[in-house]
């Protein structure tokens, strides 16, 4: 273990990371997520009710739209988790007694980070405007709320967990196969003998480092097809969007794992330090990136480290596309993501490489 340090640091770091996840960043019961309000009706009503929602800490209020449209967009970005529609004609027809409905909408792509939430609204709607149910408006006042709260969960209505699960197994099944494979590529030409031969010919590190990241590529795509295909056939899961689009950006979310997989070779002495590495990487990856867990309900912290792992962007462009029907331009800013962490890996992976010449 003296000689080989690095495999004692994975067997020491590893653990380590799991306990640091596991005990601070995992959180099944995510709170403070991000909510748009539309207010047609500004009454002390409606106001009482936007303040219970912040006041409950599952919510907070970050956006004030001015249109129904302007909603859809928010949820169709992931901009915001819940949007609550006030209608115009609210308090007129709460006074009245007439039950006027409140629309509460959330991006029910991830069932489980929306579930706490809802209930916590449906108690809320019991007693959120009690207070202003005062004098004369006593009699509103009932076990049952004054007011309809009507639930849109868009884009899984039903929560079922397939739909949530299944797509994201494309990027989990690549970020583990792409980094292994790769992982091992530069360190089993080391250990077979065969790395001589290889720095002997007048390639240049980037060609090197391209043509063993090629052939994988299919390889990729391969495993994406098998699990499109499962998706459709034997867990039914809508395809709203475009498939051809899906797959020209897996292009960008496959090479960004082989070029992860080239760096850790050129790093690794050895076919096992590579794959300790590759699983260094993959764990955070597994469980920072929105898969496993609600990724709004983790720290702050632990979701400024998944905002820059690959994953959590690919996630997010792949349940994006195939359940709320997304285009290219609200893929965008998570596809530049993507293509920053492959120019900076791949730019470590050309340097490493070359400090392997001498």
């Amino acid at each position: 273990m003296r000689r080989d340090r690095v495999t004692f640091a994975m067997m020491v770091g590893i653990p380590m990371v799991q306990l640091i996840l596991f005990g601070y960043a995992i959180n099944s019961n995510p709170k403070h997520l991000p909510t748009a309000v539309y207010a047609a009706d500004n009454s002390p009503f409606s106001r009482t009710l936007i303040w219970g929602l912040r006041n409950s800490s599952y919510f907070d209020i970050t956006c004030e739209a001015h249109s129904a449209a302007e909603i859809q967009d928010w949820l169709a970005q992931g901009k915001v988790q819940f949007a609550v529609t006030v209608p115009v004609d609210f308090s007129r027809r709460l006074l009245r007694g007439e039950k006027p409905d409140l629309l509460l909408e959330a991006d029910a792509t991830d069932p489980s980070a929306v579930g706490f939430a809802t209930a916590a609204v449906n108690q809320l709607a019991t007693s959120v405007v009690n207070r202003d149910l005062t004098g004369p408006l006593t009699a509103l006042r009932a076990s049952a709320p004054p007011f309809n709260l009507v639930t849109h969960p868009h884009y899984n209505p039903e929560s079922i967990t397939q739909y949530n699960i299944v797509p994201g197994l494309i990027g989990v099944m690549l970020t583990m196969t792409m980094i292994i494979i790769t992982g091992l590529a530069i360190t089993r030409e080391r250990e077979r003998g065969t790395m001589e031969n290889l720095l002997s010919t007048p390639v240049h590190p980037g060609e090197v480092i391209i043509g063993k990241i090629v052939p994988y590529i299919m390889v990729g795509y391969v495993q994406m097809a098998l699990v499109l295909l499962a998706a459709k056939f034997l867990f039914h899961v809508p395809f709203i969007g475009s498939v051809p689009l899906l797959v020209a950006l897996t292009f960008l979310f496959i090479v960004a794992n082989l070029a992860v997989g080239i760096t850790f070779s050129t790093i690794a002495k050895n076919q096992l330090q590579a794959v300790q590495m590759a699983f260094f990487f993959f764990l955070p990856s597994l469980l920072l990136s929105g898969y496993m867990f609600p990724f709004r309900g983790m720290p702050g912290w632990a979701q400024n480290i998944g905002e820059c792992l690959p994953l959590t962007h690919f996630l997010r462009i792949v349940r994006g596309i195939l359940l709320k029907g997304n285009g290219l331009a609200q893929t965008l800013p998570d596809l530049w993501a993507i293509a920053l962490f492959v120019l900076i890996m791949l730019t470590i992976g050309i340097k490493r490489y070359r400090q392997t010449l001498d």
